[in-house]
């Protein structure tokens, strides 16, 4: 048996998990992540039920109490506003969409944990994901979870192999209502909390009044945050409000109409240097191929020059689709499909499988 950090959200997943590490008869020490001050993200909602909030550190608490194991907080305020929400802010402001939750995977979830686990001795570190994990010729492979409903390997890409050989996964053949059963037999508190779906750090889930409070009058906001134009095959419109506010795709909140163009608008590019949103029909989000970069790979050391085929998701809720995968210079690829794709978007991830396996990702250009 094994000594095992066990990172504890609150949540129900990393609850059960904490109780199927001591049946396994484990050494298992619970820690939360505090990972912002309140008084610094904003925001008015009453109750924060993010993974990170003051609520989440009392139930950990409460649930290694009723296992009877040891739980500590530990404060990565600093860290975690330098690598997640700097980033995030960054990446909407060069106009891209960031995707928080991978990075913050890679880099606190995983990298800050294990330091956090040398510390105590413990030889392994474990979540509450759904994912299955397993070893072959020396790789330490991620694949799709028993509950494809709940499968959660879209956001685990980025995490680098040493890290992957020192995890658990101990939910990894559960499935979400199995994961409430144990939850329930075990008596937890937790056995009936909802999950929580926005941005830990944006706890009222409106990430521009996030960006505006969060830049302030640094230097260069005002550039950011300026009206510019919506133009239209090459004409002004209308005006925007700023544009790390609007996201490939997007058709709400425009707050236009053209009595010459009356099929519905979507924005189709985000023109940071001119300051403008660029928009157009349905049919122009559409595309047959893309470009990535900071590529991870899972399964494989390496991409075969001649290209091989993948099943390419370009966003979580993505089923994925048919496609050749390319090696690019700089630790980047190209990916074709089969089939035109809607709304790919920079900053976002596209995560390659082969088969039920994770094979890798990269960060969409």
């Amino acid at each position: 048996m094994a000594k095992v950090l066990l990172g504890m959200s609150g949540g129900l997943d990393s609850s059960v998990a904490a109780a199927l590490l001591r049946e396994e008869g484990h050494s298992v020490i619970g820690m939360t992540i505090k990972t912002y001050n309140y008084e610094d993200v904003g925001g008015n909602k009453i109750k924060d039920t993010s993974c990170c909030s003051l609520d989440g550190i009392n139930d950990a608490r409460r649930v290694a109490a009723k296992l009877g194991i040891p739980h500590y907080v530990t404060d990565m305020t600093e860290e975690f506003g330098r690598e997640i929400i700097d980033y995030f802010t960054d990446t909407y402001l060069a106009g891209e969409t960031p995707n928080p939750c991978v990075k913050c995977n890679r880099e606190i979830k995983w990298a800050a944990m294990l330091r956090k686990a040398d510390a105590l001795g413990c030889e392994f570190i474990a979540t509450g994901h759904y994912a299955r994990l397993r070893t072959e010729r020396g790789r330490t492979i991620i694949s799709r979870a028993a509950d494809t409903m709940k499968d959660q390997t879209y956001a685990l890409w980025a995490v680098r192999q040493e890290h992957l050989k020192r995890t658990m996964f101990p939910l990894q053949n559960y499935t979400k209502a199995e994961s409430r059963e144990i939850a329930r037999k075990h008596g937890l508190s937790v056995a009936n909390k909802q999950e929580s779906y926005e941005i830990c750090f944006v706890t009222d889930n409106d990430y521009r009044r996030f960006l505006r409070e969060r830049v302030g009058t640094a230097e260069g906001a005002h550039h950011a945050f300026q009206d510019g134009d919506f133009v239209l095959e090459g004409e002004t419109v209308g005006h925007h409000e700023g544009v790390p506010f609007y996201t490939i795709g997007q058709r709400k909140g425009l707050g236009l109409s053209i009595p010459s163009h009356p099929e519905p608008l979507y924005v189709t590019g985000l023109d940071v240097v001119n300051n403008r949103v660029l928009l157009g029909d349905d049919e122009d989000l559409f595309s047959n191929e893309l470009t990535a970069h900071s590529v991870n790979l899972i399964k494989y050391d390496s991409l075969p020059e001649i290209g091989m085929r993948v099943v390419a998701k370009i966003r979580y809720k993505d089923e994925g689709a048919l496609a050749m995968l390319w090696p690019l210079e700089g630790n980047r690829v190209r990916v074709q499909f089969d089939e035109a794709r809607r709304a790919i978007t920079p900053g976002q991830s596209v995560v390659f499988y082969e088969g039920d396996h994770l094979l890798g990702g990269g960060i969409i250009e």
